[in-house]
């Protein structure tokens, strides 16, 4: 009965006239078109927990006089809906249907990028054509009874640009509207070339990111387009390793051929059961490379670098490795190349849509996560001409996508620091559990007692073989040993920080690597970050490169022939796996107090390492300072070559 009477109000609510919201800028709109009770059915006094599917419908229109680029609309739905099915629009985060919209954070807005409509022009510049300057969202889903009063409506709508802000929106008949216009720092900024939504050449300005994408549409044709794929490692110490990108199709598209990198699944069975294949009856799908709604593509290894059929393409072929910028620009980049096929209606040279829902990933554990947004248009790449002529050669149409890390803070560290001094016997590893704990923690070590100091050689040894010689160590120095004995730190690999020396005019370090992984490093690199003064008295490291990048950071990576931390291997004379390790001493000088000496952050392949949770006793520091300044460096000498 409450049924009938809710579809009795939405169609008397439809038939009235409801007036128009007086809107000057962006009219944002959300009606309820229909809600239907859905099985299970449930009783009181679970009533709230009831299902009912819905369907509703959302539209932004242009009202002003600037051009809406890229439109994203927000919905803050709190009524614990499921989006089943979308039209008009694709979820911003690139997620997959069916969405719980408050399953995360009921606080948080459901964001919609407008697709394939993505860019409102305005009234003036298109005679007010409906079509032009208005878009449609319709969404099918899911919502749960709330406790009464009960409006199934969300609770704000608003715009994503932050150049408009958004009032509440106003209830009339289950329909909310507002209008958004313009901040008064966005309208005292807006040009003439803002207001002219005429013009074809008005784009969005490029973003910035930690990885960015470039989707370039090179050639156009009829039926198919020549497409390149550019990714953009620019985040600080970020890197990736193994890439492998993937994307949607929504209009039907398929990749006929690639260079410069491969799908991970070949086969042209879905289009020659599909709808491709009854409109491409003449192709030959044997030669299609792959007709996956949703691709996933990866770098080629260097070996295929020169190949004519699948390589050739410049930034590709490196086994998708992308190094910061800040470590080599040269390998900062990758690149492929694709024909795409389209299908109706979008059958004409000048009907360019890019793909939605970018999403990137590396294969080693030590890579970051990322987040991607949309695709945005902006203005076309300049690309250099292939003739070697000095002139720029324009892509018919780009879009960018901006990806962010998105590290979960629960995500334990992949290496963890140890540290130690000349004036200090010990090593103090790092904290328990650096790295996570092992699934049995609870039956056989302590996951809370601090770790236990170390004899220097144990740096050297497994943890297994670690753990006895920490309890020899501390029989020897009469310190205790507490029961159950705490967990290792179970990282792959470390960085032990050692004080070498200290004199009137500076002092020194040792940075030792140590991988008790299964696999080499390839092209590794080490960021370590000092307090202001002994930052801005570093000089000079030995067997690394190291470079002062500023923020009390120095970068280091292996010299010539030291670019690979080699992996845990057997070594004669020993009846335990060794780490592969590397090593180097660095020089600062001491115009003032360099405070302790130690890192406060260390980062490995952009990782942060876990950290110990002290510092090494400087009772007997005294002594060093009666060491002349030569005898000081030939002492750092003879460290570094005992330990490689």
């Amino acid at each position: 009965m409450a049924a009938v009477l809710f579809a009795a109000v939405l169609l008397l609510a439809a038939a009235q006239a409801q007036p128009e919201l007086d809107c000057n800028g962006i009219l944002l709109t959300y009606n309820l078109d229909r809600r239907d009770k859905i099985r299970p059915f449930v009783a009181a006094p679970d009533a709230d927990a009831q299902p009912y599917s819905f369907r509703a419908t959302a539209t932004v229109r242009n009202s002003g006089t600037r051009a809406l680029r890229s439109w994203t609309l927000r919905l803050t739905f709190h009524h614990r809906e499921i989006l089943v099915q979308l039209d008009g629009a694709v979820l911003t985060s690139g997620a997959d249907l069916p969405y719980n919209t408050t399953a995360a954070d009921a606080r948080n807005a459901t964001s919609f990028s407008g697709y394939p409509q993505t860019d409102l022009l305005t009234p003036i510049a298109t005679a007010g054509d409906l079509a032009k300057i208005q878009a449609t969202l319709n969404l099918v889903g899911t919502l749960f009874a709330g406790p009464p009063p009960y409006v199934p409506l969300p609770s704000a709508l608003s715009l994503a640009d932050p150049s408009y802000t958004c009032p509440p929106a106003i209830n009339v008949s289950m329909s909310l509207s507002t209008c958004c216009v313009l901040t008064p720092e966005a309208a005292a900024n807006a040009t003439a070339g803002d207001l002219d939504a005429a013009r074809a050449t008005s784009y969005l300005p490029r973003g910035a990111g930690d990885l960015v994408i470039t989707y370039d549409e090179l050639q156009a044709h009829e039926t198919t387009y020549l497409a390149q794929v550019t990714l953009e490692n620019d985040a600080l110490l970020g890197r990736l390793d193994g890439w492998e990108l993937s994307w949607e199709w929504l209009r039907g598209e398929f990749i006929s051929s690639m260079r410069g990198a491969y799908p991970r699944q070949v086969g042209a069975s879905d289009c020659v059961y599909g709808a491709q294949g009854a409109f491409y009856k003449g192709l030959d799908f044997s030669k299609v490379l792959n007709c996956d709604r949703k691709p996933a593509v990866l770098d080629l290894p260097p070996s295929r670098r020169d190949d004519k059929d699948i390589g050739g393409i410049e930034h590709c072929c490196r086994n998708g490795t992308m190094l910061p910028k800040s470590v080599d620009a040269a390998q900062s980049k990758s690149a492929f190349q694709m024909e795409v096929y389209k299908m109706p209606p979008d059958l004409n040279r000048t009907k360019l849509y890019a793909p939605t829902n970018f999403m990137v990933s590396g294969a080693s554990p030590l890579n970051p996560e990322y987040a991607c947004g949309q695709p945005v248009r902006v203005s076309p790449t300049e690309l250099p001409d292939p003739s070697g002529l000095a002139s720029a050669t324009l892509a018919l149409a780009t879009w960018q996508v901006v990806c962010n890390t998105t590290t979960a803070p629960s995500k334990p560290p992949s290496c963890c620091v140890t540290f130690s001094a000349f004036y200090n016997e010990s090593v103090i590893p790092c904290r328990t559990c650096g790295c996570g704990c092992p699934a049995s923690a609870a039956a056989t070590c302590s996951t809370t007692e601090p770790s236990m100091l170390l004899p220097p050689y144990a740096l050297l040894m497994p943890f297994e073989r670690r753990a006895r010689e920490a309890v020899r160590w501390a029989g020897e120095r009469r310190l205790g040993v507490p029961r159950p004995m705490p967990c290792g730190d179970n990282c792959g690999v470390s960085i032990n920080w050692h004080v070498a020396t200290d004199y009137s005019g500076g002092w020194s370090a040792r940075a030792t690597l140590f991988n008790w992984e299964g696999v080499d490093v390839a092209e590794w690199f080490l960021a370590v970050v000092m307090e202001k003064q002994a930052y801005e008295g570093f000089e000079q490291a030995f067997t690394f490169n190291a470079t002062a990048v500023g923020s009390g950071m120095i970068l280091m990576k292996g010299r010539e022939g030291f670019q690979y931390l080699k992996r845990e291997s057997n070594m004669s004379g020993v009846d335990y796996p060794v780490a592969g390790k590397q090593q180097t001493v660095l020089l600062f000088s001491k115009k003032r107090s360099a405070g302790d000496g130690f890192p406060s952050r260390v980062l490995f392949n952009g990782q942060e390492c876990a950290m110990p949770q002290r510092i090494p006793s400087a009772a007997h520091r005294r002594l060093a300072l009666l060491m002349p300044p030569p005898l000081v460096f030939m002492s750092s000498i003879v460290l570094l070559l005992s330990l490689l």
